[in-house]
């Protein structure tokens, strides 16, 4: 490979800001170095980053920005002129990264035939042992993320050559315990205090050095398993971290999955564990009844800070672990940072405006209906939010669903434009006449929802809307991605959402902006940013909105801009700004000014089962003593609830790989890279008026 070079913008400081400084790719050395200018180049590099190891990382702020973030914990943050530039750069970092990580591993490779010859530091001799008698080979393994159950000892195979490294782990896992106690034994004032900020660093990076020298153990252990497994009788299993588990009552799509009995856990983390009920023997859908439906009373804002300011430490050392650019759908974040329900629930809450979006439809021309989406679309992210506080809903379990609706009164949607309601396959017309003989219409409409987690790696979630009355329906899937960003939290919703409004034969595509929790270490809060587009093929009109993150001086939170356009024409129809979580003014091509508070914007609650109807699957019987133990203040007791429910998630994952038996989705079918709903309105009103065709 040869060596590349050119003028990058480097950012320096806060000061200085951008400079451009000369680069240069060594391609051979693994090096990214710089120069104040092409000039100095045959002096000493101002700047050198050693690319193994590194993480090299487009940004979310613009077409032109990327890091170079280096094992060493180092970073550089560039700018290209364009973006093709930037992908140039980026390429080509990239490999060289990936070409001199593959070589450390080549030249460093895992442990085979080693000996280690530690017993002398590791004898019963040494204080640590003394003071820890009781550590043995399965207490060990009973340290950190992957737990034994109680009462129950399970036998460990263990290398030889590992033994003594194992002994040297506990030892310094005990020391590291009583560093912890002894800081936490100071006292809360004076001069040097248990909330002493260098203390808490020191807390939480050996906290998180133990953990890394676990996982490169377990690593080492599986690699010993992986090599001996060749040479073991047919049906031995070697248990290393995980205690053993029936395979003949182990998770198939939902069917239920026997835990040994833990006296020590409470009843409901042993049924979060091992839920036995019948109904998950079954994955077939499920026909919700709105009329079993209750008005939802759960109010739970999210504007206590308490529990964030109390768990200073614990975010200090998540924070420790955590590398810039780093991929956090594997990362475990504590419960503390919890919101009171699932990710599905907070999909459904977008929908708490069901009066803008069943008026869709009503719209005379295609321009109107356009726009009308695009003001139901930029007033859903509001509600969606629950408080001013950034806390992170539950990650749905694969499997997991949540149902609700909302009854609009006919009265409160604004006027409709004559439209024909009367299209309706024939079966439908038939129950709807059974079911309502001798009764008058409703005088509301009602709103049906249903999400399900469709997939656990990568987490990809669907969901799905409609009213029949008017005809309408939307499906979407979000596979949300996150992404550490230093001070922040950056979310990507990768995916794409359907409207169909069924009476106009028109079809409306769209996507969803991105998400920052901003200041997590002080008082964390929500941002959206990036470019989203609406776009409707039949008509040619299409949408693009602009949501602005806060730039570094000045500017307004939370702004975001707007146009509508005929695709023919190269026409503005519409502008919209202002702030997606409080006022909004939109703008038309008549000289009409429209403003939107959404702060005064009534809210229709959903109706939603009580917990007694509910499946042992849907969110809120699934995440019942999670939301109670917050709702108490119980961080623990959340926490274990929580650990229960991954846990068992875990365990059905590695079983389903084990027999490699798929999982099934409930209510969703893949079709192509999406998902969509098994039972679209759009596929039953085809198929009455084909059935119609048919019969004239």
């Amino acid at each position: 490979m040869e060596n590349i070079y050119g003028y990058l913008m480097k950012y320096t400081n806060l000061v200085t800001g951008w400079q451009y400084r000369f680069f240069v790719l060594n391609n051979d050395a693994g090096l990214l170095e710089y120069f104040v200018n092409e000039q100095s180049r045959h002096l000493k590099p101002r700047g050198t980053l050693q690319l193994a190891g590194a993480v090299i990382s487009p940004s979310d702020e613009d077409s032109h920005t990327f890091t170079v973030n280096a094992a060493s914990g180092e970073q550089y943050k560039l700018r290209a002129t364009d973006a093709k530039e930037r992908q140039h750069w980026v390429s080509r970092l990239q490999i060289c990264t990936q070409h001199h990580t593959e070589a450390i591993g080549k030249n460093n490779p895992p442990l085979k035939s080693r000996s280690f010859s530690l017993a002398s530091q590791g004898s019963a001799n040494s204080p640590g042992v003394q003071r820890r008698p009781s550590q043995n080979a399965v207490s060990f393994f009973s340290v950190g993320h992957h737990r034994l159950p109680t009462g129950k000892r399970v036998p460990i195979m263990q290398p030889d050559h590992l033994v003594d490294v194992r002994e040297m782990m506990s030892q310094a896992e005990g020391q590291q315990r009583d560093l912890i106690r002894s800081i936490e034994c100071l006292p809360v004032s004076g001069h040097l205090t248990s909330l002493d900020q260098d203390l808490l660093m020191l807390k939480a990076t050996s906290m998180a050095t133990m953990n890394c020298l676990n996982d490169c153990f377990h690593i080492l252990q599986l690699q010993h398993a992986s090599q001996q497994k060749g040479s073991l009788p047919a049906g031995t299993t070697i248990n290393w971290l995980e205690p053993k588990i029936s395979l003949a009552n182990h998770f198939k799509n939902g069917a239920a999955q026997n835990f040994p009995a833990e006296i020590n856990k409470p009843a409901s983390v042993r049924e979060e564990q091992s839920i036995a009920e019948p109904c998950q023997l079954t994955r077939e859908p499920e026909e919700i009844n709105p009329d079993e439906e209750l008005e939802d009373i759960c109010d739970d804002k999210e504007d206590d800070l308490g529990a964030v300011e109390e768990q200073r430490s614990v975010i200090l050392h998540l924070l420790s672990q955590l590398k810039l650019g780093m991929d956090l759908t594997r990362v475990v974040l504590p419960t503390f940072i919890l919101e009171k329900r699932s990710l599905l629930e907070m999909y459904a809450d977008f929908m708490s405006h069901p009066d803008l979006f069943i008026a869709i439809t009503n719209g005379t021309t295609p321009e109107e209906r356009m726009i009308r989406f695009v003001e139901y679309y930029l007033t859903s992210f509001h509600e969606g939010r629950k408080g001013a506080i950034a806390k992170k809903p539950y990650n749905p379990i694969i499997g997991e669903t949540f149902h609700c609706s909302w009854r609009m009164p006919k009265s409160d949607v604004a006027a409709d434009a004559g439209s024909n309601f009367s299209v309706q396959p024939p079966s439908e017309q038939v129950t709807l006449s059974k079911d309502t003989e001798g009764q008058t219409d409703p005088d509301y409409y009602t709103v049906k929802f249903v999400a399900e987690q469709v997939s656990h790696h990568p987490p990809v979630s669907g969901f799905y809307a409609e009213c029949l009355e008017r005809k309408m329906c939307v499906n979407a899937h979000v596979w949300t991605k996150s992404k550490f960003l230093g001070m922040s939290i950056g979310v990507t919703m990768i995916g794409e959402g359907l409207l169909s409004l069924l009476e106009h034969g028109e079809e409306y595509t769209f996507s969803l902006p991105c998400a920052y929790a901003r200041s997590i270490l002080t008082v964390p809060w929500v941002e959206l940013g990036g470019k989203v587009n609406i776009n409707c093929v039949k008509t040619g009109y299409s949408a693009s909105i602009n949501f602005h993150t806060k730039p570094f001086y000045g500017g307004k939170l939370h702004r975001v801009t707007g146009e509508v356009k005929q695709n023919m024409t190269n026409t503005v129809v519409c502008r919209v700004q202002g702030e997606w979580n409080s006022v909004l003014e939109f703008t038309y091509s008549n000289g009409e000014t429209k403003y939107v508070d959404l702060t005064k914007l009534s809210v229709t609650r959903k109706r939603v089962r009580p917990l007694e109807k509910q499946g042992p699957f849907e969110s809120r019987r699934l995440w019942q003593h999670v939301t109670e133990s917050l709702r108490d203040g119980d961080i623990d007791k959340a926490t274990e609830h929580k650990r229960a429910l991954e846990e068992r998630q875990r365990n059905e994952e590695r079983l389903r790989a084990e027999t490699e038996t798929p999982w099934c989705t409930k209510y969703f079918l893949k079709e192509g890279d999406g998902w969509v709903y098994h039972k679209p309105l759009w596929k039953a009103v085809s198929a009455a008026q084909t059935q119609q065709t048919d019969t004239n």
